[in-house]
């Protein structure tokens, strides 16, 4: 398009011409003449484009570019120098009014370098263009697929025990193991569906996270003390947010802050301010147990947060206290309604 428009112009300025000229009627013999010197610089323009540029140029063969540039100038200007086809302007008036005016041979050579050097920096710009998007594009798709591989490793073990679970429950407490199979099927539906793209909302997240609870009481009955406070409905339908990412924190702390044989709490608590949301998990900690929460959880979120974020998240541990340990994210929100 820019090319067309290019030449377009050009082939239009004998016309301009001639209104700037006052002429009351055009003279077409000297339009004619005029694209007659136009016509070997739109040759070496078409050599240029469609065949030295992309197949030398661009394919990095620049000292053979260079040679069958100057090569192909001096065959053109060097025959209408032999051939003088300067008998066009036997009219001296019409030398006068002509578009361009005539050049010495090497003149024209010059121009034509220049015409066609400015004619392969456009290629050139236009090429590292879509090589760019060609990057970008292909970085994203990497950074996806990326994604999609960490976010899809939830605890894969996760799914057999609850199955277990309810299997166990089905003869003590088949209203329980009802209600189960129906929170562990709102989880699957939200994993497959809800947080196959690259956002979801703040209201799934949390209903996600509650059903996540009430599976995991199958396992400890009244042994765990849970909380978890969440902003209002309201506020946390118009919160948009990375999906799978807090499941990671509340799974974390139900392997690692949980005791079969010592009463234990996990408490999370997330919040929306000022264009960021924070989310709380805490849970007790036992003489027993490891002192690091390590594993692929944390590893995992730690690389979403880096290819989502860059540098624009904070998660932070602290392990200072005996009976406690606290995990906290903090998140920016790129799209609050």
């Amino acid at each position: 398009m820019l090319y067309t428009l290019v030449w377009i112009a050009i082939f239009l300025i004998p016309f301009m011409n001639a209104q700037l000229m006052s002429e009351n009627l055009v003279d077409f013999n000297k339009v004619i003449i005029s694209w007659g010197k136009i016509a070997p610089y739109f040759l070496i323009f078409m050599i240029n484009t469609a065949v030295l540029a992309p197949r030398l140029l661009l394919r990095h063969r620049y000292w053979m570019y260079s040679i069958l540039l100057l090569v192909m100038l001096f065959a053109i200007f060097g025959t209408i120098e032999i051939l003088d086809f300067r008998y066009w302007q036997s009219d001296i008036h019409l030398r006068d009014k002509a578009s361009f005016t005539d050049l010495e041979w090497y003149w024209n050579v010059l121009l034509g370098v220049f015409m066609a050097g400015a004619n392969s920096m456009i290629k050139l710009y236009y090429r590292a263009l879509e090589i760019d998007q060609r990057m970008d594009k292909l970085e994203k798709q990497n950074i996806e697929n990326e994604m999609q591989y960490l976010k899809y490793q939830i605890n894969p073990h996760f799914l057999m025990n609850t199955l277990n679970n309810i299997h166990a429950m089905i003869d003590i407490d088949t209203e329980l193991a009802k209600q189960s199979i129906i929170d562990l099927s709102r989880m699957m539906r939200h994993v497959l569906y809800d947080s196959s793209g690259s956002s979801t909302t703040l209201d799934k997240e949390v209903e996600f996270l509650h059903n996540y609870i009430e599976l995991m009481r199958i396992r400890y009955i009244d042994d765990v003390e849970i909380t978890i406070n969440t902003p209002n409905i309201n506020t946390c339908r118009k919160v948009t947010m990375p999906p799978l990412l807090l499941i990671v924190l509340v799974e974390n702390a139900f392997k690692h802050g949980i005791s079969y044989r010592k009463r234990s709490y996990i408490s999370i608590n997330i919040a929306v301010d000022n264009g960021s949301l924070t989310c709380v998990v805490a849970n007790s900690r036992h003489a027993s147990q490891t002192t690091e929460h390590s594993g692929i959880g944390l590893n995992n979120i730690t690389k979403r947060l880096d290819l989502i974020f860059g540098n624009k998240y904070s998660l932070t541990t602290d392990a200072s206290s005996d009976d406690k340990y606290i995990v906290e994210l903090v998140i920016p929100l790129s799209k609050q309604l």
